[in-house]
């Protein structure tokens, strides 16, 4: 109903909507074109929009979408029955292989490609991969891996449907402590029970 609207929110909203795959980012004069609103009200909404993650000036002076509607995005159901599902296998195995089990997800972000830790099982170990949910590092090329000075990470990727993010599972730790082809057999048998449990591809669809 007309008396339930706060101006200051549907504004907030358009300016949101302005951005999609053909401008992932827009100048300050693109996005008053686009939503026809002053640019000192764009500037008043794009500070209260930026201080929360919803959208980042870049150096070039261009707006573009932050990171929180990505957060918000991964509460949705499908990413909870994806924790229910994943994370006693990652449980399982930190505890079996004394190292860090995670779960990676490929995201593309304004400057490229991110990888995102979806979930994580730390070991009991005291010196191990502090790698946890929420953590994100760029992309190098099909690599997921992060810089880890004196450390490795092992990964395996998942099936996933059309058009859906890359995933990985992995196992990370200091180098030396396990080797490659231990923690390669060690994935491939959690994909495996994975694989018996659920309908693959499209674990996070």
């Amino acid at each position: 109903m007309a008396q339930d609207r706060v101006e200051a929110v549907e504004r907030a909203l358009t300016i949101m909507e302005a951005f999609n795959a053909e401008h992932e980012s827009l100048s300050l004069s693109e996005l008053a074109h686009a939503t026809g609103f002053y640019k000192s009200t764009l500037l008043r909404l794009l500070g209260s929009l930026e201080r929360f993650d919803y959208v980042r000036r870049g150096n070039d002076g261009q707006w573009r979408l932050g990171m929180r509607p990505v957060q918000l995005a991964q509460r949705h159901n499908p990413s909870q029955q994806l924790a229910a599902l994943i994370q006693p296998l990652l449980n399982q195995l930190a505890e079996t292989t004394g190292e860090t089990a995670a779960l990676l997800l490929q995201q593309v972000v304004p400057q490229g490609t991110d990888v995102y830790c979806r979930l994580s099982a730390l070991p009991g170990a005291a010196l191990r991969h502090e790698l946890q949910p929420g953590d994100r590092w760029a992309a190098h090329g099909n690599n997921p891996c992060p810089q880890l000075a004196g450390g490795f990470m092992e990964y395996l990727e998942l099936p996933t449907v059309a058009n859906d993010s890359r995933q990985w599972l992995s196992l990370s730790g200091p180098a030396g402590r396990l080797n490659s082809t231990e923690a390669r057999q060690a994935l491939q048998n959690a994909r495996q029970t994975l694989e018996n449990t659920t309908p693959l591809p499209g674990l996070n669809s």
